[in-house]
């Protein structure tokens, strides 16, 4: 409990200093804001190491989409991939709800990294044009789309159906999609003390080319990470 604590002080207080010392970036082009981002990642990694002694242990790089645009589906146990995946992939967009794009100073830095805003369970004028400016950034960049198809953050042993969504995106874009397993949750969980002295192991797995039916696709990602995530529990 104790480490858990300092762990959170630790983190939040460098997180809180780099959203500081990145202000004048607001100004700047936005690949200047993107470093804020990845260094935030290096962050979260480099406490989880040297505070809760937990070891990060990356698996199948040599899977990760090359030469093509792509979007990743991730699974979504806890906070860290919204840090630590920015270390692994070049800068992706993230899909996020609307009322965080509302924060002062944090809200500012999330527009101008071109996150995607959408309000949850509600039918509006922005959420109808929704996967038309996904389609829109993605076609516009060279950085991939970041989805966690769960809709939110589960606790380890949870294994809910993906969301129909992340098939309408899949089937939008018409890109592969590069599926990633992680087992956060162990760690760094929803709700409680965070663990020391355990693994995060972050699985990159085989692409899932386009041109599947997207409810093919839906069960095919789901199967590819939730057997990923069964082989780490």
């Amino acid at each position: 409990m104790f480490r858990s604590k300092i762990f959170s002080i630790i983190f939040f207080s460098g997180i809180i200093f780099i959203s500081i010392i990145f202000l004048p970036s607001l100004l700047l082009p936005q690949k200047v804001v993107l470093n804020g981002g990845k260094l935030m990642g290096h962050w979260a990694g480099f406490c989880l190491k040297r505070i809760l002694s937990v070891r990060i242990r990356i698996l199948g790089r040599e899977n990760i989409i090359d030469n093509e645009k792509f979007f990743i589906a991730a699974s979504h146990q806890s906070m860290f991939e919204t840090f630590y995946l920015q270390t692994i992939f070049n800068a992706p967009v993230f899909i996020l709800k609307k009322e965080l794009i509302l924060i002062p100073i944090f809200g500012w830095y999330l527009k101008k990294i071109g996150s995607i805003s959408i309000k949850r369970n509600k039918i509006t004028k922005d959420n109808l044009n929704f996967f038309d400016d996904i389609s829109s950034i993605i076609n516009k960049s060279q950085r991939p789309l970041i989805i966690f198809p769960q809709g939110t953050r589960v606790k380890p042993e949870e294994r809910p159906p993906f969301k129909k969504g992340a098939g309408r995106i899949y089937e939008k874009l018409k890109i592969s999609c590069q599926p990633v397993a992680i087992n956060s949750g162990y760690v760094w969980p929803k709700e409680g003390q965070k663990k020391s002295n355990k693994e995060i192991i972050i699985s990159i797995l085989p692409k899932i080319n386009s041109g599947l039916d997207k409810n093919e696709f839906i069960n095919n990602l789901e199967e590819k990470i939730y057997t990923e995530l069964n082989k780490a529990n």
